[in-house]
């Protein structure tokens, strides 16, 4: 069994953001600059975006941090949007998510310029992705295939078993996975809470993608022996052990699933440090889109 190492990985990447962003500096002056809208007192939130800020700092990005009580209006929150659309000193336009219910999430990935579109997530960016064509990907699945293509793991003709179909990881990292490329040319299966004997399926998979969002799913009889195991899950459980009194837990029953594993990331530190690298990835590509 060889553990994924997200946050080497993820380092490694920032590296080489890092000395492009030397090269594009030197020749043009411009240092890329990415914009983060959070809404309201989401801890997780919160802790998300400064982890976005810092890792721009890092690689030499310019970035602004706009933050809105959970008070602010829809049309508040969608004209500020299109300011920053028109602003064309930044580059790169994410708005966290979750959002308070009264404020559509629709109408603001909608709202977002798809040159700007760094999470890959407005239907344009959507659409050419589903194309083949060249776009923003959605980070945490660009992350994935990126972890999977960098340790060498061989995807073409596997079958893949995604658990869970939303449309910031399940549907999207089932398309990059089955699509022809040098990681990808999977045989896709995708399962949600309406599939019926999802251990049928599970125990047939070559590559199995965890991203469901409940704490420890995957189970050891679950999984064939050599599977490889994408965790996507982080879930907040009780632990009495921690400052915080809590933990993240995976999808996946680590301790129990490791061991049958060809390879396996970890929760903390597999695919999360991954997420952020990519949308800095996306940031640099904005950049050099313009």
């Amino acid at each position: 069994m060889e553990l994924i190492d997200g946050k080497k990985t993820a380092q490694a990447i920032r590296d080489e953001i890092a000395e492009r962003v030397n090269e594009i500096k030197s020749k043009n002056g411009k240092i890329p600059h990415l914009a983060v809208i959070l809404v309201g007192e989401d801890g997780g939130s919160q802790t998300y975006v400064a982890s976005k800020v810092k890792s721009c700092g890092e690689v030499g990005f310019q970035s602004t941090k706009i933050e809105y009580p959970d008070s602010i209006t829809e049309k508040e929150l969608l004209d500020k949007i299109v300011e920053i659309n028109q602003n064309d000193d930044i580059d790169g336009l994410l708005v966290q998510l979750p959002l308070p219910k009264h404020i559509s999430e629709t109408k603001v990935l909608e709202a977002i310029s798809p040159d700007k579109d760094v999470d890959g997530f407005h239907p344009v960016s959507m659409g050419r992705m589903v194309a083949g064509m060249p776009t923003f990907l959605p980070a945490t699945p660009a992350g994935i295939v990126e972890l999977l293509s960098r340790y060498g793991i061989e995807t073409n003709g596997k079958h893949c078993v995604v658990l869970g179909r939303s449309h910031i990881v399940g549907t999207p990292v089932s398309l990059l996975l089955s699509r022809k490329a040098k990681t990808g040319n999977c045989t896709v299966t995708i399962c949600h809470s309406r599939t019926k004997d999802i251990k049928k399926f599970t125990l047939q998979a070559d590559i199995i993608i965890a991203a469901m969002g409940v704490p420890e799913f995957l189970k050891a009889d679950m999984v064939k022996e050599g599977v490889v195991v994408i965790d996507v899950g982080t879930s907040r459980v009780p632990d009495s052990s921690k400052k915080s009194g809590w933990g993240l837990k995976g999808d996946v029953d680590f301790e129990n699933v490791a061991p049958k594993c060809s390879f396996i990331t970890p929760v903390p530190g597999g695919v999360g440090p991954m997420t952020i690298a990519m949308l800095l990835k996306n940031t640099l590509l904005a950049v050099e889109n313009r």
